[in-house]
């Protein structure tokens, strides 16, 4: 590879295996023959990992295997020597008690891989929710030259002539079951219409999000945010992604240099855009800790404030993934953003970001919208700040109910979820449709992992008189395909003792997304006493992972890493292992 320093070729990481004539390289080179490589591929070809989170329990990543044959194709065809190997898969809907709970694990694997093998560039496959975060936090913390390849949305849902969301739908159709509106037959029939491809979620859930705050960030090659995972241009990307890695190794083009602070500005304004998951916020913290990036919920406030919301796609418009691909894809939103973004921040493809995007077209302006016509004017995160969340809480607008904006309630309280679940649809539960809904300890420690519960499901009574949102207030996250006016990533959290923990039944609390304020109207001794009397909960698991998770993680306002996992720790391993 080139030093682009003083243009002199240095060694390629992976010749202290390989490229020597000792007792070692002969191991080293001897063993990777046992699967039929050749001498040549030990000469100097760059070596390129290519990071597969494939498994039959991830469904959004089934496809996985046929993704990295193209990689490696690619990765043959520019003269590297492609490597696969597996990472930790977390499947969004299958693992409990929460994928969230395995990210920071996943990226310890991914870290520990790549820096312990003789690979000079890798290629990270990534697709469902927390498979994205984990790599490229795993990844940046080794810091070789890296690029995401997106596994792709589903086809669009189609239910009795109708587009379905990925989860958008359920919530949907969940709420109408219980509000007696929807058979449970209908119910059971629309789940075969929903998922009928393979590939993540196809509303903007936070897979979609994901993929799209990659390609914002420019660690993905264009393009890549919207291909459907069944459309052979996918294929294509792969392809593609693989002849750039090795070109990249050879630039010396590593993560460092593309995830700066202009990058991540990107992601944030891109992300209100297109109306994307909360969930990029606790992920885009984390990133940027393991890069060494100082950003924080600030950011996202003060560069989010002002983006409107440009795409018309679920959760927070009509259209779904397959539909944004053919209208131009991320492309196109970012040429709307480009004077508001760093345009020349530095991309994966070794072009900047207004170069990549000077050419996009827009097909469909229903689909993508004009910034001089935007969607919803509303589409960054809303930072929440005030007694009740002092370290900030967050709040999507593009996805709430404008007349719920501002909202002063008395509190319904919910000490666990199972509390919420014993407690919601009982008729004799005090709450109406101006009741504040507040659940507790179902954050990073209280869960653990802070899993997906925040957009809790309506008491039935309500529900069947029409009421379809209520204002919501928890630690917790929700899903990016959910919606409704819901306050989340409360910190400090109940589990600890913030201030959530010392909410009761019949306690108002005010809500001001302008004025960017949640507050606890409870007097100041009030709160002294009950904190005097609070107790932490008792942890779910005793031992194993599960307590060396409650032990080091941080809040969600630092992006839920462990302690000890942030920062670079760069490539280097001087010691040999025989």
């Amino acid at each position: 590879m080139t030093d682009n320093k003083n243009n002199k070729k240095t060694p390629l990481r992976s010749q202290a295996w390989f490229g020597g004539d000792d007792k070692d390289s002969f191991i080293h080179r001897s063993w990777m023959k046992n699967q039929g490589h050749p001498n040549d591929m030990f000469d100097g070809r760059p070596v390129i990992g290519i990071c597969n989170t494939w498994s039959e329990l991830t469904p959004c990543n089934g496809h996985f295997r046929e993704l990295a044959e193209m990689v490696k194709r690619g990765v043959l065809e520019a003269g590297g020597f492609p490597v696969e190997f597996p990472a930790m898969s977390l499947g969004e809907t299958n693992l409990r008690p929460t994928a969230m709970l395995f990210r920071n694990l996943a990226s310890m694997d991914v870290e520990e891989s790549i820096r312990a093998n003789p690979i000079d560039g890798v290629v990270l496959l990534v697709g469902c929710d927390k498979t994205t975060p984990a790599l490229l936090m795993g990844a940046a913390s080794v810091d070789l030259p890296t690029i995401v390849l997106s596994g792709g949305p589903m086809l669009n849902g189609n239910y009795r002539g109708k587009p379905i969301g990925s989860g958008t739908d359920v919530w949907k159709f969940s709420e109408n079951v219980r509000a007696g509106t929807m058979s449970l037959s209908d119910f059971k029939q629309a789940e075969s219409c929903m998922s009928r491809s393979t590939g993540h979620c196809m509303t903007m859930g936070t897979a979609s999000t994901m993929a799209c705050m990659v390609e914002a960030l420019g660690v993905a090659l264009p393009g890549n945010a919207a291909i459907p995972a069944v459309d052979a241009r996918r294929k294509l990307q792969a392809q593609l992604t693989g002849r750039r890695i090795v070109a990249m190794v050879q630039e010396d083009l590593k993560l460092s240099s593309i995830l700066t602070a202009a990058a991540f500005e990107n992601a944030i304004m891109v992300n209100g855009a297109v109306g994307g998951s909360t969930n990029a916020v606790v992920h885009l913290l984390a990133i940027a800790g393991r890069i060494g990036i100082d950003l924080t919920l600030a950011d996202w406030d003060r560069l989010g404030r002002e983006i409107p919301c440009l795409l018309n796609l679920m959760p927070s418009g009509k259209y779904l993934m397959e539909d944004f691909y053919y209208a131009g894809g991320l492309p196109v939103v970012m040429r709307e953003l480009l004077a508001r973004l760093h345009g020349a921040a530095l991309t994966v493809t070794g072009a900047s970001v207004a170069e990549n995007v000077a050419v996009a077209d827009n097909f469909n302006p229903d689909v993508i919208h004009p910034l001089a016509a935007p969607f919803k004017d509303n589409g960054g995160i809303a930072v929440l700040r005030g007694n009740l969340s002092p370290r900030g809480a967050i709040l999507k607008p593009s996805a709430a109910d404008p007349a719920l904006m501002q909202h002063r309630g008395r509190a319904v309280v919910f000490s666990s979820i199972e509390h919420y679940r014993a407690r919601i649809d009982d008729p004799a539960l005090d709450i109406d449709a101006d009741s504040i809904m507040v659940l507790q300890n179902c954050g990073p420690q209280g869960y653990p992992g802070m899993a997906e519960v925040g957009n809790m499901g309506l008491p039935k009574k309500l529900l069947q008189q029409g009421v379809r949102d209520m204002v919501r207030i928890s630690d917790a996250r929700m899903s990016g395909t959910a919606y409704g006016t819901v306050v989340l990533h409360v910190a400090p959290e109940a589990a600890m003792g913030g201030p959530l923990a010392l909410v009761q039944d019949g306690d108002m609390i005010e809500l001001d997304v302008a004025g960017r304020r949640l507050h606890l109207d409870v007097a100041d001794d009030e709160l002294a006493r009950r904190r005097a009397l609070w107790r932490a909960p008792e942890p779910a698991m005793r031992g194993g992972y599960q307590s060396l998770y409650i032990k080091h993680v941080q809040q969600a306002d630092q992006g839920a890493d462990l302690d000890f996992l942030v920062g670079c720790r760069g490539s280097k391993v001087p010691r040999e292992s025989h």
